[in-house]
């Protein structure tokens, strides 16, 4: 059971799946004094971020 949440947990690491939860601990320490964003609107600032630059190969 210990194995299965280990790899469970890298497995959400390495997918980028616990980016929120990531984040929440980043905001804790680095800006105790204000709030959050909440999921929604982390991901949608995250989605926008990603797609901002252009997509090309050459």
């Amino acid at each position: 059971m210990k194995a299965l949440r280990a790899f469970w947990g890298w497995l959400r690491a390495v997918s980028g799946d616990d980016a929120y939860e990531r984040y929440l601990v980043h905001h804790a320490t680095a800006h105790p004094g204000c709030a959050p964003l909440d999921r929604r609107a982390f991901f949608r600032q995250r989605e926008a971020a990603a797609w901002a630059k252009v997509k090309r190969c050459c």
